[in-house]
This record gives structure tokens, sequence and C-alpha cells, in this order.
């Protein structure tokens, strides 16, 4: 098995703890990765280094995978936000989001598999025509959605879909008032759902797709869906499986993806040995899948559901007392027997 290079981005916060976890795991499953770590956020800056420095994205550019903890951006004008900025620099066009139950973890729901894919670039996220009055009068932003972003994501669902065997695409628009932007999203969704006859394709306005997902979570398999809308679908998905510590992310590009925990950095509990690598475990799980190393994928997952199953070294955001490496000792543990 030749190497696989991994950009590893540790962040700020808690960032190191849980992606040093991460690593552990990734170490002990044994499948020929090679970590590089890259600086970007915070500690870039500390270290007089733009808030990407350049040699990270030469990094990024040229590994099989990269692998980021959360960073914080910091607060003040000129400072854009580190992921939405790795996004739209490698063209990361799908945000794949997986709300997935986990035995163990206290939620109202239970068996909870839903996937939820999000365009990355387009949309109120993109950034375009940012404006304000001088007189702090008036504030304007544009959306901008365009066939091929649309055909793009919608056809990722789609194959997505198809390849992981699921029975349903959801795609969640608001084309009843919105009529130009999501309206064309929608007409989109119509003409690729033609190319996958196998799939069954249903059409849902944004609100009622928030109020049945609380409702009845269950009657959902993918969801697909612009920019905003992803954004807070997905966290609310992630509320019924037990919030956003067990919530990893993927951003898909044509030949590139990076994997990570979608929470913030979390600064008041860094270096307290308490913060819960699960989420980050999950997204290096997605990476192993992106990379076909699908068994070492399935292996990480499962030790997850053991060790939170058993309820024995859980962190305090899960209910328990245990600390980080406590909790890292269990999986690593629970690997032996796998």
């Amino acid at each position: 098995m030749s190497d696989l290079h991994i950009t590893v981005i540790p962040g700020d916060g808690i960032g190191p703890e849980i992606m040093d976890a991460t690593l552990q795991v990734l170490k002990k499953l044994n499948v020929g990765l090679v970590f590089d770590e890259a600086l970007a956020g915070g500690p870039a800056m500390q270290e007089g280094l733009d808030l990407i420095p350049e040699e990270t994205l030469e990094k990024i550019e040229h590994s099989a995978a990269t692998l980021k903890g959360p960073i914080t951006t910091p607060i003040g004008k000129g400072f854009t936000s580190v992921n939405v900025s790795l996004r739209q620099h490698f063209n990361l066009f799908a945000n794949v989001r997986p709300t997935l139950s986990i035995p163990g973890a206290t939620t109202r729901y239970s068996n909870i598999d839903i996937l939820i894919v999000r365009e990355n670039m387009e949309g109120l996220y993109s950034g375009i025509g940012h404006t304000l009055s001088e007189d702090g009068e008036r504030a304007e932003l544009r959306s901008v959605v365009t066939r091929k972003g649309c055909l793009r994501i919608l056809r990722h669902a789609f194959e997505l879909a198809r390849r992981l065997k699921r029975r349903k695409v959801t795609v969640v628009h608001k084309a009843n008032i919105m009529k130009s932007t999501s309206g064309l999203f929608l007409n989109v969704a119509r003409e690729v759902a033609q190319e996958f006859p196998d799939i069954e394709c249903e059409e849902m306005i944004v609100d009622n797709c928030a109020m049945q997902l609380v409702m009845n979570p269950h009657r959902f398999d993918v969801i697909v869906t612009t920019n905003l809308f992803g954004d807070i679908l997905s966290d609310l998905c992630a509320g019924l499986v037990g919030g956003l510590g067990l919530a990893p992310g993927a951003n898909i590009g044509e030949n590139m993806g990076i994997f990570e925990a979608v929470h913030g950095s979390a600064p008041d509990i860094a270096g307290k040995n308490i913060a819960n690598p699960t989420a980050l475990l999950l997204g290096a799980a997605m990476m192993l899948d992106y990379l076909h190393l699908n068994e070492a994928a399935e292996k990480i997952r499962k030790a997850v559901r053991i060790v939170i199953g058993e309820g024995k070294h859980l962190t305090p955001d899960l209910g328990g007392q245990a600390g980080t490496t406590e909790y890292t000792d269990a999986l690593l543990l629970t690997l032996d027997s796998l």
C-alpha cells in the first residue's frame, strides 16, 4: 500500500486536543496515512503569517485529503472566515453533513440517519454585494445562484444517494417566495431528478422541512438544498442526535476533500482535557471513506458507538466525567478488539 499524504490543520482552542486524539486513532488503524501539519487561523497569525499561509494552501493542494480542526476567525474588519476562504479557494462546492444516531447519546429520537448535502459556494453566503450606507440606515447583500452551481450540487446529491443505496432525495427550497434564485434551484432539481429514476425525489419548502424534521425526522433520507438553508438545517439535524459534538462534515470539490468537526473552537474549555473529539473522529471516518478505506472508516464509527453505548468513559458534554484522554484510550482499546 502506497502512503497517502494527509494535511492536518489542528486549529485553535480545543482543536489541538481533539486532533491529537483523532490522530492517535488513525495511526492505530495503520492504513498507510502520512500526516503533514499545517497552520491556519490564530496559530498562523501568532507566527506572523497570513490567516491561511501560502504554504498551507500548497500542502492542501498536493495532499490526498485534509483533516481540519476548529478555527476561530479573529474579530474585526478585514478577517474573513477560514472555512469560507478554503471553500472558495479550492472550489469545494459540496458540504456533506451526516446525521446519525449513536446509541447511548441522550436524545429525543433514535435511529436517525439523514444526509444533508448543502451547496457551498453560492447564494447569500457567497459574500457578494455586501453594502452598508454611510448613515448606517440601509444594508444590502446579493444572492447569486447559477445553473452550473445548481447542477453540480444536485447531481452530487443524487449520485451520493445512489452510491450509498439511499431511497429518497428531498429537495428543499423557497421557490414560492424567492422565485428567481430558489426557483432556478428547484427547476434544475426537477431536470436532474429525471436522470435518476431509481431515486425517489420529493420537493419541500424550507419552513415546512424545519417543522417536519422536528415532528418526524425518520421521513427523511437525503436532503439537498442551497447554502443558507443547508447551514441552518444541518445544525437543526445535529440537535436531533446529540448536538454539534457528534457532528462531522466534509467539504468536497472535483478532486479534493477537507474533513472537519463542524463545531467551534470552544476556547473556554481549551487545555482542560474535557473536550469531546467525536465529531472530528467521525469527520476522519468520512475522510477514510473518501479515500476508499471503508473498512477502517467503519472501525472508527463502530468503536465510537461501542464506547458511547457503554457509557463508562464519556466526556462531560455527553453526561460523563471522563477526560479527552480517557475517552480516547477507551476508543484505542476498543479498536484492538475489532
